[in-house]
């Protein structure tokens, strides 16, 4: 999308976004490889897996590990959870030293194990007391600070005006919303017409997600709702292209104009090696490859291959040379009838 004026482009604090595609963030997916790869490959922003403050205050080094970042990914926002303010806002602290360019609160994530806590998308229940959490954290930190939403709880509280009015006062950046209640899981559409609507009234910028699974949908779903930027979270999965192919749509320069998905995965693979040990490489790379593979002629019997081989140093070497055999392949592309198909209906963020 290029932008008339700007004045209409999303702002970051003193940062100008011209590329209001963002990467969703997605637990166990929007690590620090994937998110690199996705800028790469044409995203505007990327936005970190949810990290757990509770975790961050207590040390937990598993959780830090999750706070790494490369400094290409800029501007790079990392993700937290939790229901308690003061862990929020050490985690937000802690953050901003880290050097991170914003944090993002999740208050969307719909797992019972979070929300059971109070944490999640259970926070929009009461946005006067969510408006406290965030001003909280918000005159804790100079950067700016995110948020992303549901909807509402379900369908007889559908409160994301107030939310997002909410976290006007509290001085929050912007709102993404997802366009599900909690109830909803990912089941049902996204509701685009409910977004618009609450893009309508609020007097922030407000981010639309939720079903934008090519890169046709996402430049529409930016133009018809009017949002100030758009977030790709499964589609992303689906079409790890997607982003370079709206720059194409836009007739924006092309990032990795001629990468296949060789080159793609090749490259995913040198990013997981500077972050993980061999062993834990092959089981990112199972992941990825499954989602990769999706739709593409013979997935079904490379994924049972994949999944057969060990988790250990031998094992990521036979899952490499594996994909390399299934997609160093001439003309390896995704079946048209599989962008019909539903795609990771579980959710991940």
């Amino acid at each position: 999308m290029i932008y008339k004026t700007a004045e209409m482009a999303l702002k970051l604090g003193t940062r100008t976004i011209d590329n209001p595609y963002i990467v969703a963030p997605m637990a166990g997916i929007t690590n620090a490889p994937f998110r690199l790869l996705m800028r790469e490959l044409g995203a505007g922003v990327v936005i970190s897996e949810l990290i757990s403050a509770t975790g961050m205050k207590y040390g937990s080094k598993k959780t830090f590990d999750m706070c790494h970042y490369f400094e290409e990914e800029r501007p790079v926002g990392l993700q937290i959870f939790g229901e308690d303010a003061i862990h929020l806002v050490g985690a937000a602290q802690e953050l901003e030293r880290r050097g991170v360019d914003f944090v993002d609160i999740n208050l969307g994530c719909p797992v019972p194990k979070i929300v059971n806590k109070g944490g999640g998308a259970a926070m929009l229940r009461d946005p006067m007391a969510l408006h406290k959490t965030l001003l909280e954290v918000r005159q804790s930190i100079k950067i700016p600070l995110t948020i992303k939403i549901r909807t509402g709880w379900d369908s007889c509280s559908i409160n994301a005006s107030e939310c997002v009015s909410a976290a006007a006062e509290a001085g929050v950046t912007w709102v993404a919303v997802h366009g599900r209640t909690r109830a909803q899981g990912y089941e049902g559409q996204a509701d685009w017409d409910l977004i618009a609507k609450i893009k309508e009234k609020s007097p922030i910028p407000i981010i639309g997600n939720g079903d934008i699974l090519t890169a046709e949908q996402a430049v529409r779903r930016l133009r018809d709702s009017g949002c100030d930027a758009v977030m790709i979270g499964r589609g992303a999965l689906r079409d790890p292209f997607i982003f370079r192919d709206i720059a194409r749509i836009e007739g924006r320069e092309v990032p990795g104009a001629d990468w296949d998905y060789w080159t793609l995965i090749s490259r995913h693979i040198e990013l997981l090696r500077k972050c993980y040990p061999d062993f834990f490489v092959g089981v990112q790379l199972r992941k990825f490859l499954t989602w990769y593979s999706a739709g593409i002629d013979g997935a079904s019997a490379f994924r049972k291959v994949l999944y057969e081989k060990p988790n250990d140093e031998t094992g990521t070497l036979d899952v490499i040379e594996l994909g390399r055999q299934f997609f160093n392949r001439p003309n390896v592309q995704k079946q048209a009838s599989f962008l019909k198909d539903p795609f990771l209906k579980g959710g991940h963020g």
